[in-house]
Formats: structure tokens, C-alpha cells, sequence
């Protein structure tokens, strides 16, 4: 597809075989190489409409979200729309960033209006010029509903498809195509049904695991259990001798076994009889990486915020000073489906088949690899069956195509889960140091350090500028709160031993963890009401306050509880999106934390698809409760502890809650959807065991020995 357009013009359209009609939408401002097309449309003779996707589906019904947008402005038939997830290209599909990708909770919040909105726009205003220029009529004197054309004074009208071949045709318009009013929206707004669930049902749908290429090997691998090390010596007699096995790979950090099919190549694995050297980081254990972190925690950093004076205000021989830290451990990312990667290396060509968050990155992680253009690399991306910021990463790309240039033909590699949950690029571990004063039963000065390593230079290989990773101070340098002297600062603290990465909600999940659980502990110093104190200090921010009342409100807020039992809250501003949930606990006497109930009220401005908002609000908290209740990763002698769901335990169905959902109406561009439910959760529970048991847990995941002694 992006062969068959130039990257120049405001409006590209082109004529597609059998009369058809393919649409590429601009930016919106000008570059070098004139205005750079991001998103399409590609109409059909026979009036079929195909969507064709920049952003990746990954289970959170974007793909749906994206289409009743296009959908809305170019006024088509739903029921004749199909999607198609787009090539690798930054140019083309980009967006605002000029990079494609799939996280951040931005597929909506970027492309509403720029991307999706005046595409479908345009594209409904190319068909109306070509019809009214056959009828001899004005444009503006058409109307269109449902994929058709109509001319009221003639009683004339014709479908889209009748039209594609006379539209691609006409020039581009001298200006983008009027927006709808949103008082007219018909698909915006309403819970359509998700066009991926029938191929998800009847399995049709493809993952990068169900990837079959005739005459391929399997792969499964051991990377070096401690970062760093490399391989000593390999003894592979035994695993030549079993039946299935094909090939036996030695690099310099791993060691992959191609099999006939995955249980061949996972039995020879298991044969090997390998020696590593650990290389430097072969003692490092939890214990050294948690005391490097707090040992660092203890320095200044870099300021990341400054508003009034806050140390002076802190320092006051007569203030009322509160201080309090909080942590977070390393969790890892643990999709249901591990990572995998196909790939067939030929002499000019390199042609991959996965799951990727990032084609454009990915694509180009094969092509260093090989030494080639990114050009010679094709990359088929499919359905991701879990993320959660886990394939942000492309080192799953360069260890295939590492194993392949050693394979002849194509070769399917895949991860076990204990491979996977050992080798994952975690969420930071952080340290939050907090300290306040009060006045007048509100808060006065405000001091946030959060300490952690930085995502950004990992990936990139490039420290933070002048030293701050300002993704992992988002959400503490906003806060919704009228304090009038604040302070926030970055500490880098790289930790030994472990890669981080972003997980879902990255620097607002600690962050606002930290920002709502310290709130509460001022309150209860302030002898008042949580709900109460954060509202006096909601004047500036109605949408925070109005998702505040409304979650109170519904989860009935003050009303009494059983021992042992209690209520948390939490509000959070983040992603471009409003959030506040209630947590309802039952601490039971041998410490053993039950989550009953969840309560969350969200503003996220416009509302595209009200069922798909609500789903991914559901999924995120429960998401967020994993980490709550369970998550945590150790190290013993530079190796990670936990390998599969038994010692790295997911919320069963037995301990999910009931959640509710309350979306506020809000005219407001969209917001992001997709991480701020996993941040909102966080402080809501830990704010609700303080409730119920008077203990605050300042480290999670929850500790039950503590909440026993309670």
C-alpha cells in the first residue's frame, strides 16, 4: 500500500484496480517533503470500506475505536467496514510524533482530530464533489447518510461504491472538509460492537504464535540468567541424539535448539548441558539493588518542579510537618502470550511475522542487525495477545533474527514462559520520599523525590537531558491540588542485575501511588475526611472535583462498614483523562487482603465507544490489583527468582471484585484510556487497608504477616 502513494500533496488519492478508491490523509502541516499522509480509507467498487490501522490491537478495541471515528466523518455503512492493520512506516503513519507506535494511552488523545476526524471528513467530501459533479449540481446541496449520496430537490442519490472510480478522480481540495457537529454523531458515542471479536471467537484471529510457514523449524532459547553473562561451554550430545531436534545454536549470550516443533526444540533445550559465566553481576541479589535505590534515594536529585518556595516552607521552625516514603517494587509485564517472533532470512529479503507495539522500531532493530536498509525488511504485524508495554521492546527481534542467520529457512522462535519472566524488562523499582506541611486544614508545602532508573535511557543508550526522566516524574509534576508551594525532583538510580522497561502506566502508576496515599495521610493528620479534604483543594480542577463526587456518591461514601473492613480512595489526573475509584476491603485476622469491590468514576472527555471505555477501565484496575496484591520480582545471585503464573501469581477469578463504572458526559477532547485505571487502583486499596486496619503499608506488594499483627 504505501508503494502505491507518493508522499506529497495535501490530499493523496489514487485509483485502486476494479474502480476503487484509496485515500491518504495529511498531518496537517508542511515538512520538506511536503505534507506527510498518516492515516486511510480505501473504498471498494462494490461500496465495501476498508479502515487500514496505524496503531497496533493488542485486546484494548482500538482498531473498533479508530473506525467509528473514520466511520463517523466519511458517513458510511458500519456494516460494510472492515480494518487492516497498516505497514511499518513512520512517514505515512506516524502521526503527531512522527513515530509509530502503539502505548502511552494515545491512539485516540493523538489522532482524534488531526489524524481521523478530517480524514473521514475529506474522504466523504471527495465522494460528494463526484457525485454532484455528474449530476450538475452543487456539493452543497447534497446530503450523505449510511455509505450513499443524496440530492433531495432531484430525488437523485447513489452509493459510495458507484462513486470511487469518478472520485479518485478529482483534485484535491483547496481546504480540509467541515467537521460534523457532534450533536450529529451517530457512531461516536455508542457502544458499537467490537469488529474483532467474531474472528477472536471462532479463533480465526491470528496471533504472531500462530504463525505457520510450511517447512519452518521451531526455536526456543536460554538467554544468560544474569544480564550481562555470556556463554562458557556447551555440551550438546544428549540433545542431538533426541528425535525432532534439527540444529543446536550457540551465540555469545544465548543458546536456541530448532526442533521439527516446539516440544523437540524445548526437550533438546533441556538436554544442553550448559556453563555461563555470570560476568559481573553474578551476586547481586534484591537485598544490594534495594539498598543501592534507598542509598540514592537520599541525595538531592534534579529538580523536576518548582512552584513558590517549599523548602523554606518545609524548614519553618512552626510548621506541622508530615513525612512519609513510599515503594514500589519490580513487577514484570507477564502477557498471556509469550513473546515470539518467525522469521525467514533469504539473500535479499528479511521477512518477519510477530506481535510488536513498535513496527517501525522493530523493523529497523532486524535491519541493524543484518547491516541492511530497513527497506529489505518486511515485517507482518498481528494481534497481540497481551502487552502491556512488555513489546515496546524489540530485543525479542534481534535475538530471532540473531538465531535465524544461523538457520537456513524460515525459522519460528519462541519464548517460554519461564524464559519470558526472567529475560522481561520490568517496571522500575521506586522510592518516593514525601514531606508536607499543614495549614488551615489544607496543605500548604509539598516535597516529592522520586528515585528510580530511567526506561529512556535504556532504550535509547543516551542518558536523560540534564539528568531528569521526566516519564517517571509524569503525574507528581501536575498535580490537581491548589498547593501553593511544591517541589518535585528526579533521582537516576539504575539498579544492577535488571532491565527496566515501561509497564502499564509507567511514571503516573508510582507516581500518583505515592501523590494519593501521602493525600491521605495528611488528611487523617488533619482529622478530616479524605473525600472532603481533597475537594477543598479541587477548586482549579472541576473535572478532577465532579469524578470525586461521583465515585463518593455511588460507592456510598461514609456509610458504615463491618470491622475490619473499610473504604480508599484516590483521584488521579493523568493521560490526558479524570479518574477517581473507591476500593472496599476486608482484612481478614491472619492479614489476607480481599478486595470486594471497586468503584470508578471516569472523565475522559469525548467518549467514542462507552462499552470499550468501561471494558478498559475494568481491565486496567484489575491489572493494577495484580500488582497490588501479588506482584513482585526478586533476585538471588544476579538471577530473577520468579519463572511462571505459580511464583508470579495473576489474579485468580475468585478474587476479582466487583467493579462499577460511572462515565462522566464530557465535551472535552478525548483522553487517554488504556493505563489510567491500572494507576487509579493502586492508592485506592492501600488507602482502604489503612481504613480498615489503621496500618498504612508504605511498600507493596501488600504484607500480610503486617496487616495480621494489626
Amino acid at each position: 500500500m504505501t508503494a502505491m502513494l507518493t508522499r506529497r500533496g495535501v490530499l493523496q488519492v489514487s485509483a485502486l484496480a476494479g474502480g476503487g478508491l484509496l485515500i491518504g490523509f495529511p498531518l496537517g502541516a508542511a515538512s520538506a517533503s511536503g505534507f506527510n499522509p498518516n492515516a486511510f480509507i480505501r473504498l471498494a467498487s462494490d461500496g465495501a470500506v476498508t479502515f487500514v490501522m496505524p496503531q497496533q490491537e493488542m485486546g484494548q478495541g482500538i482498531h473498533t475505536a479508530h473506525s467509528q471515528i473514520l466511520a463517523e466523518e466519511f458517513d458510511c455503512d458500519w456494516k460494510r467496514v472492515s480494518v487492516e492493520q497498516s505497514p511499518p512506516d513512520d512517514v505515512l503513519f506516524g502521526g503527531p510524533r512522527k513515530r509509530q507506535g502503539t502505548g502511552g494511552s494515545s491512539s485516540i488523545r493523538a489522532g482524534f482530530v488531526p489524524l481521523l476526524r478530517q480524514a473521514g471528513a475529506d474522504a466523504r467530501a471527495l465522494v460528494v464533489t463526484a457525485a454532484a459533479k455528474g449530476w450538475g449540481v452543487d456539493p452543497a446541496s447534497c446530503r450523505t447518510r449510511d455509505s450513499v449520496v443524496y440530492h433531495d430537490a432531484s430525488g437523485r442519490r447513489a452509493d459510495y461504491g458507484s462513486l470511487a472510480a469518478a472520485a479518485a478522480q478529482m483534485p484535491a481540495p483547496a481546504s480540509p472538509a467541515a467537521l460534523k457537529n457532534p450533536a450529529d454523531f451517530r457512531l461516536i458515542g455508542t457502544p458499537a460492537k467490537r469488529l474483532d471479536t467474531p474472528d477472536k471467537i471462532t479463533g480465526a484471529a491470528k496471533y504472531g504464535i500462530d504463525v505457520r510457514i510450511p517447512g519452518a523449524g521451531v526455536a526456543t532459547l536460554m538467554q544468560a540468567p544474569v544480564v550481562g553473562g555470556k556463554v562458557r561451554s556447551v555440551d550438546d550430545s544428549a540433545a542431538k541424539a533426541l528425535p525432532g531436534v534439527r540444529q543446536i545454536i550457540v551465540l555469545d549470550d544465548l543458546v536456541a535448539v530448532v526442533g521439527d516443533h516446539f516440544w523437540a526444540a524445548k526437550q533438546g533445550l533441556e538436554a544442553l548441558k550448559i556453563s555461563w559465566d555470570d560476568g559481573p553481576h553474578g551476586n547481586i541479589d534484591s537485598a544490594a539493588i534495594w539498598a543501592k535505590l534507598r542509598a540514592d534515594a537520599a541525595t538531592p536529585g534534579v529538580t523536576a518542579h518548582s512552584k513558590g518556595d517549599a523548602a523554606a516552607m518545609l524548614a519553618a521552625p512552626d510548621a506541622v510537618r508530615v513525612e512519609a516514603d513510599y515503594e514500589l517494587p519490580f513487577v514484570a509485564h507477564a502477557p498471556m502470550e509469550p513473546l515470539n517472533c518467525t522469521v525467514h532470512l533469504e539473500a535479499d529479503r528479511c521477512t518477519l511475522w510477530m506481535g510488536t507495539q513498535v513496527q517501525t522500531r522493530a523493523r529497523a532493530a532486524a535491519a541493524t542487525v543484518l547491516g541492511w536498509p530497513p527497506e529489505k525488511v518486511i515485517l507482518n504485524n498481528h494481534n497481540l495477545g497481551g502487552a502491556f508495554g512488555r513489546r515496546l521492546d524489540i530485543d525479542m527481534v534481534t535475538n530471532a533474527v540473531r538465531i535465524a542467520q544461523k538457520v537456513k529457512g524460515p525459522v519460528k522462535i519462541i519464548w517460554t514462559r519461564e524464559e519470558d519472566m526472567r529475560h522481561d524488562m520490568y517496571r522500575p523499582a521506586y522510592r518516593n520520599v514525601m514531606a508536607a506541611t499543614l495549614e488551615g486544614g489544607k496543605v500548604a508545602a509539598w516535597s516529592h523525590r522520586i528515585a528510580a532508573g530511567s526506561v529512556s535511557a535504556r532504550m535509547s543508550g543516551q542518558p536523560p537531558k540534564d539528568g531528569l526522566d521526566r516519564g517517571n516524574v509524569e503525574g507528581a509534576t501536575e498535580l490537581p491540588y491548589a498547593i501553593p508551594h511544591q517541589h518535585v525532583a528526579y533521582v537516576r538510580s539504575e539498579p544492577l542485575a535488571v532491565n527496566v522497561g515501561y509497564w502499564r502506566g509507567v511514571g503516573p502508576n508510582n507516581s500518583l501511588y505515592a501523590v494519593e496515599c501521602f493525600i491521605d495521610e495528611l488528611a487523617a493528620k488533619a482529622g478530616a475526611d479524605p473525600v472532603a479534604f481533597r475537594l477543598a483543594m479541587l477548586a482549579d480542577e472541576p473535572r478532577a472535583a465532579e469524578v470525586l463526587k461521583l465515585a463518593a456518591a455511588r460507592s456510598g461514601w461514609g456509610s458504615p462498614m463491618p470491622a475490619r473492613h473499610g473504604r480508599g480512595i484516590s483521584v488521579i489526573k493523568a493521560f490526558g483523562s479524570y479518574l477517581a475509584t473507591v476500593a472496599e476491603v476486608a482484612v481478614a485476622d491472619d492479614g489476607a487482603v480481599k478486595v470486594t469491590r471497586l468503584v470508578t468514576a471516569a472523565d475522559v472527555g469525548l467518549v467514542i465507544n462507552p462499552a470499550t471505555l468501561a471494558a478498559q477501565i475494568e481491565g486496567g484496575l484489575l491489572y493494577g490489583l495484580t500488582a497490588v496484591l501479588h506482584g513482585d520480582i526478586h533476585v538471588e545471585k544476579g538471577r530473577v527468582v520468579e519463572s511462571n503464573f505459580h511464583d508470579y501469581l495473576p489474579l485468580r477469578i475468585d478474587a476479582a471484585p466487583k467493579i462499577e463504572v460511572h462515565i462522566v458526559k464530557s465535551s472535552a477532547n478525548p483522553g487517554g484510556i488504556g493505563e489510567p485505571g491500572t494507576t487509579s487502583v493502586t492508592p485506592s486499596v492501600v488507602n482502604a487497608i489503612a481504613a480498615a486496619t489503621g496500618v498504612r503499608l508504605r511498600r507493596l506488594p501488600v504484607d500480610g504477616a503486617a496487616l495480621a499483627k494489626a
